[in-house]
């Protein structure tokens, strides 16, 4: 049974840092793009941050020079890095694997950027 569990969440200041993990299991990890989603009250899932296995990357434009997304196959773990978080980075984020016609997803961990 293949499992994605975000872990890393909380209540920050404006400015501050977290980071973010996600932990895979029953599945070929390098195989898979592991990506961060998130959505905000009210809003649409959005994708954060992209990573293959050859380690390029995306991002979504308001993240870039702030997140920073890795892997570590070795530990099937993906991470989010995130620095001078803002208000509107408040949302649930979501961990996700894709490879070929499989996506799964994660439960999700809730980041509260607020004074």
């Amino acid at each position: 049974q293949v499992q994605l569990v975000e872990s890393g969440g909380g209540l920050v200041q404006p400015g501050g840092s977290l980071r973010l993990s996600c932990v895979a299991s029953g599945l070929t990890f390098h195989r898979y793009v592991m990506s961060w989603y998130r959505q905000a009250p009210g809003k649409e899932r959005e994708l954060v941050a992209a990573i293959r296995d050859g380690e390029s990357t995306n991002y979504e434009d308001s993240v870039k020079g702030r997140f920073t997304i890795s892997r570590d196959n070795a530990k099937n773990t993906v991470y989010l890095q995130m620095n001078s978080l803002k208000p509107e980075d408040t949302a649930v984020y979501y961990c996700n694997g894709v490879f070929s016609y499989l996506t799964y997803w994660g439960k999700g961990t809730l980041v509260t950027v607020s004074s």
